[in-house]
């Protein structure tokens, strides 16, 4: 059993309130036990220069932690720091990956996760209430013309998974991701393709057979949060 009772191959408690803003085109507060991550989706007129005349738009991200959603007060980042760094770019692709970049005009897609409470899986959980948001802005663009009924492309949905105490498990909290021996993060496609797998040995080195049954354990959890993320979008 583990620190808070689930089994080894379970998922923490999600819920994912939608429309969460008044204001952003798409949002969500995605909660994943005690993690709690607020997306939400900008949608300008215009591309980065690079892009300018290309007849396509473009999709980025931002990603940041209050300093209170720690146990104690990070410093508030006036300049993003690596991580925060790495974070971002990996829901950007992660999100390009689910819409169609050709088809949403010339117009910039933002997305800005804000962590408001930390226990494990922050990224995997912005990326799961990021593609929500996204499909909300997105469904308004197609309602003004602004963007086609196939945009988007897939459905993206991202999990956590580890071995703790020689034991692999799904959707690690804080205090067993902080003491895994081996520590993955896998985001995928509704046709269950991979868009990015990082795996890391935090001491002895992982077998094989241990990276594939890491990887089946994702896909499955996977597949619930996609449940889950259509229902909140009917």
């Amino acid at each position: 059993m583990r620190i808070d009772g689930r089994r080894n191959d379970e998922l923490r408690a999600v819920k994912i309130t939608p429309s969460y803003l008044d204001y952003a085109e798409g949002s969500v507060l995605i909660e994943a036990g005690k993690t709690r991550v607020l997306c939400a989706v900008s949608v300008q007129p215009g591309v980065p220069k690079w892009l300018e005349n290309h007849g396509q738009g473009w999709l980025t991200a931002e990603y940041s932690m209050l300093p209170r959603a720690t146990h104690t007060r990070t410093p508030r980042e006036t300049t993003p720091s690596s991580r925060s760094q790495e974070i971002k770019r990996l829901i950007g692709r992660s999100l390009r990956a689910a819409v169609d970049l050709r088809l949403i005009g010339e117009n910039t897609i933002t997305i800005d996760c804000d962590v408001i409470q930390a226990d494990g899986g922050t990224r995997t959980a912005s990326i799961t209430g990021a593609y929500v948001a996204t499909v909300i802005a997105v469904r308004k663009m197609i309602v003004n013309k602004t963007a086609s009924p196939r945009a988007i492309k897939t459905q993206v949905a991202a999990v956590s998974v580890g071995i703790v105490g020689g034991d692999e498990m799904l959707d690690l909290c804080y205090q067993e991701d902080s003491r895994a021996e081996v520590d993955f993060n896998v985001v995928m496609t509704g046709e269950g393709k991979f868009i990015e797998v990082q795996g890391t040995a935090e001491g002895e080195p992982f077998a094989r057979e241990s990276m594939d049954r890491l990887v089946d354990l994702a896909r499955d959890g996977i597949a619930e949060l996609m449940k889950i993320q259509n229902q909140i979008l009917k």
